[in-house]
């Protein structure tokens, strides 16, 4: 298998250091198919993924350097209108108590977020799209950027939204009132398997539609997938890497499929627990494939990732991924926003969870960015007007 070297050969002339001057600065990837792609991702052998794992992080120091960026997850309420099958907070589990933050709760994650000096807040839900849900995002975007004003974040802090498809004057509405990043993950880009995770009335098209709305507006854009679904295949993986490049998304939210047993989708729990080695595999897998292909975007190491694997978070650092989101909802309701089984972190207060993933890290020869929006090094080109890159 072909992957890029990140140290070039000599040119012509026996010049390794202008060629790797040159490489810096024009930072043109490698152009992977289908196939290629396909084959790093089925990779299993200890040797084959480390190999992989080193070009990866190699691309990542030169992309975006050694540093990863925190930002405060506070999953603000599980009230969703969405039916999706694979989905612990689905609008039919009953089992689930649902719950609101209200706005003070909400602020107070984002003071912590501020002092602890994380830069960026994630602010996640269920999906709703009435107009007291939406004037109830956009009231706490505008407070979280008033009230987080300091000398370190003179515009406050940066902030993600994760609130699901919208209208496209929902989507400016939030953009005007302060947010800048937009994570909506795509699941899959496969029809047939997408139409299997979602009810009548989801559609892959609509989902496609949404991404292009938020790119239109100026949103940093991420998507993402589950990886080891029941029945899909590494080429359906592959092609939503393809997906991705050509969306030309910001960031990326990617993780393992963990099965819960409160969805339709609990006859596959045994099964998907058999693979759990092979998902994980896979997962991280994943995660170095984008980072060679995507190269300067940011890619988050998941929560599920530690589900999978105590170590799992520092391992998705170290085959590619650069952004951690570190727990800050509060204790009480945390254990009624699980997606999934065996989610971690479920009892630590916001400072203890910060303090182990800075040890965790640091351990790992990184280190954490403090005070920073974090933006991806591809959306600081786009909007300083360097020419994009060709991939």
């Amino acid at each position: 298998m072909h992957f890029p070297d990140p140290d070039p050969e000599p040119d012509a002339d026996g010049n390794r250091k202008q060629a790797k001057r040159k490489m810096k600065s024009t930072s043109a990837p490698a152009r992977f198919d289908r196939e290629e792609l396909a084959a790093m991702l089925a990779l299993r052998d200890p040797a084959g993924r480390e190999e992989l794992r080193r070009r990866a992080e190699s691309v990542l120091l030169e992309e975006c350097g050694p540093r990863v960026a925190f930002r405060g997850l506070v999953e603000f309420s599980n009230i969703c209108l969405c039916n999706c099958r694979y989905c612990g907070i689905r609008r039919g589990n009953r089992a689930v108590r649902r719950y609101r933050l209200d706005p003070g709760e909400i602020l107070e994650c984002a003071r912590f977020c501020a002092e602890a000096g994380y830069g960026s807040i994630v602010l996640q839900s269920g999906e709703r799209n009435d107009a007291e849900f939406i004037g109830f995002v956009e009231r706490a975007v505008r407070a979280i950027k008033r009230e987080t004003v300091s000398s370190a974040l003179p515009s406050g802090l940066g902030v993600t939204l994760c609130v699901g498809e919208q209208a496209p004057d929902a989507y400016r509405r939030l953009f005007d009132a302060g947010a800048h990043r937009y994570l909506l993950r795509i699941e899959t880009t496969a029809p047939a398997l997408f139409a299997r995770l979602h009810p009548k009335g989801q559609t892959l098209a609509s989902r496609m539609k949404c991404l292009e709305s938020l790119k239109a507006i100026g949103f940093q854009t991420g998507t993402g997938v589950m990886i080891g679904l029941p029945g899909q295949t590494h080429g359906q993986l592959a092609d939503d890497l393809l997906f991705f490049r050509d969306m030309d998304v910001d960031m990326l939210g990617m993780g393992p499929y963990i099965a819960n047993e409160q969805t339709p989708m609990r006859r596959h729990a045994a099964a998907t627990r058999a693979r759990h080695a092979e998902i994980l595999e896979l997962s991280l897998n994943m995660i170095a494939a984008a980072r060679l292909l995507l190269r300067d975007v940011n890619i988050a190491s998941t929560t599920a990732l530690q589900a999978m694997d105590p170590v799992g978070r520092e391992l998705g650092l170290q085959f590619g991924a650069n952004v951690i989101m570190p727990q800050v909802t509060p204790v009480r309701v945390r254990r009624e926003y699980q997606l999934y089984e065996g989610k971690p972190c479920m009892d630590e207060n916001p400072r203890r969870c910060m303090e182990c993933l800075r040890r965790r890290i640091n351990a790992i020869g990184r280190e954490v960015c403090p005070d920073d929006w974090g933006d991806s090094p591809h959306a600081r080109r786009r909007r300083a007007g360097t020419p994009e890159k060709q991939r």
